[in-house]
C-alpha cells in the first residue's frame, strides 16, 4: 500500500497517520449514511452521496492548504533562525574559536580575529599563535574563567569535547569593579614611637623645630600619595585615603619609615614611626577602631613598622627590619607590677604557663610569677606538661624537686583544668599566642581573665580580651621583665629562693646566648639582682651542658651546612631521624659563630613528628619575618616555627623560596 501511495501524488496530510485515520473514519461514516438512506429513500441517498463527495473534496483541499501553509511557515522560520544563528555567530560581541583534536584552529569569528590582527590563523597550532590561548584549552570544561588577554578582560568558557572556546568581553565591567575597589576608603593611624623619650630633655625651641621637621616630612609624603593627614597629638597622626593610594604605598614598601628614621638621626634626635592601616569595611567607625588595633599590633611588635590589614585577610607587615628601641622605663615596670598585684588580689588562685615545649625562659618566668603570687599571699600553680620537656628543662625540674613548696605548685594541664574556677587568673609568659600555650583549653576557660607577659614581637594571633598586657620586644627575656617586678613587691614577704633565682638567670642566659645578644643595661641589672639573691651560675652551666650524643648530633647537623644566599647558611637533618629542638637551636647558634655567616636556619624532624626550624641572625637579617610566613614567629634575630604534615625536604624548598623572595624584594 505504501509503495502504491509513494508512486502517486497524494496530499501532504495523508502522510500523517492521525489525520489519515480521522478522514477515513469520516468517509466510512458518510458512506454508511448513504447506504442507510438508500434503503429508505433512493433519491435522498443520491443527494447525500453528492453532498459527501463535495464536502470531502472541499475538506481535503482545505486540509491540504493548511498543511502546505504550515509547512511553508516552518520552513521559512527554520531558514531565518539558521541564518540568524550564523549571523549572530559572526557579528555578536562574543568571541569563538573552533579547534580540532590536534589543537589546530579550524575557525574563528571576526570578534576574535580583531584581537589576532590580519594574520591568517586557520590550520595553525594554538600554541604557536598565543601561549595563553593554549593554556585555556587545558582548563576545566563549562566553567567560567576570568582572563586578562590583549589588554582586555574576558570571561572564558571552554568546551573541549567539541573543541570550542567562547570569550565574553567584560572589560567595562572589570574597569568599573577596579574603579570601585580603588575608591574604597582607607584609614590609618601613625605614631612616633619614641617621641616622648626623645623630647623630654629638649628645650621648647628644639621640640618645636623637631616637630615641624617631622610634620613637613609626613605632609610631603601624604601629598605625594594623595592622602589626607591630620595631626591629632604631638606623636599621633590620623590618615584617610583611597585604596589606590594604599596600593601605591605597598608598592613603595612604606619607605617613609626609613625616611623618618634616617632624617631624624641626622638631626641627632632619632625617631621611628609605626603605622596601622585598615580597609575593606564600609563602616568608617569600625575602620578607625581597626586601624588603632593594627597600630597597637605594630607597637607590640617593637615599632618602626607598618601593619596593613583587611578584617577578612591575614595582616601584611612592612618595615621592622631594625631592632626595637628601648621604650620601657622603671616607671612602667612599677605600674605593671602594681597592676599585677591588684589583679592577684581579685583572684582566688593564679595559673601560669609558658609555651608548649617550654625553654628555660618560659619555666624561669613561670617560677618567678609563682614567687610574686606567694609574696602577695595568693596560691599560684605552674603548669608543665612532662611529656614535652627538653633535656635542660628536665634537669632544672630535678633540681626543683629539692624545694618541696615549688615542686608542689607544679601541676599538669589536666590538673589545671580540674582546679580552675571562674574567678581564677591565667598568666601567659614568654608567648602571646593561645594556640601555642601548654594548655590552650585552659585559656578557653579563662579568655577574659588572662594576662600576657612576653618579650617577643606580638603576632596577629592574640588573646581577645586580656586584662593586662606587658610586651617589651626590647627586653632580653621574659625573666628580665619579671625580675624587675620584685623590687615593687611587699617588703615583709618571703624573698625569692635560690632555685627560682637560678631558673630565672638561666632563662636570661639562654635567651641572650650568655649575654652576647639583645642585652642592655637593664639586662645586667636584672642578672645582678638574681645573683645577689642566690642564683647559682655553676648550676646554670651544668643545666645547659650538652651530653656526648647531643654534641655529636649537633655536629652532624652542622656538617650538612649549605650557603643558600649571601651570608645565609642552612642545615637540614634526615627526614627519618628525629632531633631534639634544643640541638637544632644550638646548631643554629654554632653556625653564627662561623666567619661569613650572618643568619642561619636549621631544619629537623622533631620528636613529636613535626618539622621544626630554628632561625638565628646577628641582627642585620630579619629571620622573624621569614618564620612568620611559615606560621611561626619570634625576634628579629631569634625565631622558630613548627610545621605539621610535610616532609623535611618540602619545608626546605618552601624556606628557600621565601628567602630568595625576600632577597629579591630587598634588591628592588
Amino acid at each position: 500500500m505504501k509503495k502504491i501511495f509513494s508512486r502517486l501524488h497524494i496530499p501532504l496530510f495523508w502522510h500523517d497517520v492521525r489525520l489519515r485515520t480521522v478522514v477515513l473514519a469520516l468517509l466510512v461514516l458518510g458512506l454508511l449514511s448513504v447506504i442507510v438512506s438508500l434503503m429508505i429513500n433512493p433519491f435522498l441517498a443520491i443527494i447525500l452521496l453528492l453532498l459527501l463527495i463535495v464536502v470531502s473534496v472541499v475538506a481535503v483541499h482545505a486540509i491540504e492548504t493548511i498543511m502546505q501553509r504550515t509547512h511553508d511557515y516552518v520552513s521559512d522560520l527554520s531558514y531565518r533562525a539558521k541564518i540568524g544563528e550564523q549571523e549572530a555567530l559572526v557579528q555578536m560581541p562574543v568571541g569563538v574559536i573552533i579547534y580540532d583534536q590536534h589543537q589546530k584552529v579550524q575557525w574563528v569569528n571576526p570578534f576574535i580575529q580583531h584581537f589576532l590582527g590580519n594574520e591568517n590563523i586557520l590550520d595553525k597550532n594554538i600554541a604557536d599563535l598565543d601561549s595563553q590561548l593554549a593554556e585555556l584549552t587545558l582548563v576545566k570544561d563549562n566553567v567560567l574563567h576570568n582572563v586578562h588577554w590583549h589588554n582586555n578582560d574576558f570571561q572564558v568558557i571552554v568546551q573541549a569535547s567539541i573543541g570550542a572556546i567562547y570569550f565574553i568581553d567584560t572589560t567595562k565591567y572589570m574597569q568599573l569593579q577596579r574603579h570601585y575597589q580603588d575608591e574604597q576608603i582607607v584609614i590609618g593611624q601613625l605614631f612616633l614611637d619614641n617621641y616622648d623619650e626623645v623630647t623630654q630633655m629638649m628645650d621648647d625651641q628644639a621640640i618645636s623645630n623637631l616637630s615641624n621637621y617631622v610634620t613637613n616630612l609626613l605632609s610631603d609624603w601624604a601629598n605625594e600619595f594623595h592622602l589626607f593627614l591630620k595631626r591629632v597629638d604631638n606623636d599621633h597622626f590620623f590618615m584617610i585615603g583611597y585604596m589606590r593610594a594604599l596600593k601605591a604605598l605597598e608598592k613603595d614598601k612604606f619607605t617613609i619609615l626609613d625616611t623618618i628614621r634616617k632624617a631624624t638621626s641626622k638631626q641627632n634626635y632619632p625617631l621611628t614611626l609605626s603605622v596601622g592601616i585598615a580597609y575593606g569595611d564600609h563602616n568608617l567607625a569600625q575602620l578607625a577602631n581597626d586601624s588603632q588595633s593594627y597600630l597597637d599590633l605594630a607597637l607590640g611588635r617593637g615599632g618602626d613598622q607598618v601593619v596593613v590589614k583587611n578584617s577578612g585577610e591575614p595582616a601584611r607587615f612592612y618595615g621592622g627590619q631594625t631592632n626595637p628601641m628601648e621604650k620601657r622605663t622603671r616607671v612602667r615596670a612599677r605600674m605593671i607590677a602594681q597592676a599585677l598585684r591588684d589583679l592577684f588580689l581579685q583572684a582566688d588562685q593564679i595559673f601560669v604557663m609558658g609555651h608548649n615545649h617550654p625553654d628555660m625562659d618560659a619555666l624561669g618566668a613561670s617560677l618567678g610569677i609563682r614567687r610574686i603570687a606567694q609574696m602577695n599571699k595568693k596560691k599560684c600553680w605552674v603548669i608543665v606538661d612532662p611529656d614535652t620537656l627538653h633535656t635542660d628543662v628536665q634537669r632544672l625540674l630535678k633540681e626543683v624537686e629539692k624545694y618541696p613548696d615549688d615542686e608542689a605548685s607544679i601541676i599538669t594541664p589536666d590538673d589545671a583544668i580540674s582546679r580552675v574556677t571562674t574567678n581564677s587568673l591565667l598568666i601567659m609568659v614568654d608567648h602571646s599566642k593561645p594556640s601555642i600555650s601548654i594548655s590552650p583549653k585552659l585559656y578557653e576557660k579563662l579568655p577574659n581573665r588572662t594576662v600576657v607577659i612576653d618579650h617577643h614581637r606580638r603576632g596577629e594571633e592574640f588573646p581577645k580580651n586580656p586584662m593586662l598586657v606587658y610586651i617589651e620586644p626590647y627586653a632580653s627575656s621574659t625573666c628580665e621583665l619579671i625580675t624587675e617586678m620584685f623590687e615593687y613587691q611587699p617588703k615583709n614577704a618571703e624573698a625569692i629562693n635560690k632555685i627560682e633565682a637560678t631558673a630565672m638567670l638561666a632563662g636570661i642566659t639562654v635567651d641572650t646566648h650568655s649575654f652576647s645578644l639583645r642585652t642592655g643595661t637593664r639586662t645586667f641589672d636584672a642578672a645582678s639582682y638574681l645573683r645577689s639573691v642566690g642564683a647559682n651560675a655553676v648550676m646554670i652551666q651544668k643545666l645547659l651542658k650538652e651530653n656526648v650524643n647531643n654534641y655529636l648530633e649537633k655536629n652532624h647537623l652542622v656538617d650538612t651546612v649549605e650557603m643558600v644566599a649571601p651570608h645565609i647558611a642552612l642545615c637540614m637533618g634526615a627526614d627519618d631521624e628525629p632531633y631534639d629542638p634544643v640541638i637544632a637551636a644550638q646548631a643554629a647558634d654554632t653556625l653564627l659563630s662561623l666567619s661569613g655567616i650572618e643568619a642561619s636556619y636549621v631544619i629537623i624532624r622533631r620528636n613529636d613528628g613535626k618539622v621544626g626550624i630554628s632561625a638565628r641572625s646577628l641582627g642585620d637579617i630579619n629571620v622573624q619575618v621569614v618564620m612568620e610566613q611559615m606560621g611561626g614567629g619570634g625576634h628579629l634575630s631569634n625565631a622558630a616555627t613548627q610545621i605539621e604534615g610535610k616532609s623535611v625536604m618540602a619545608v626546605h624548598d618552601e624556606l628557600l623560596a621565601i628567602i630568595h623572595q625576600q632577597d629579591t624584594a630587598d634588591e628592588e
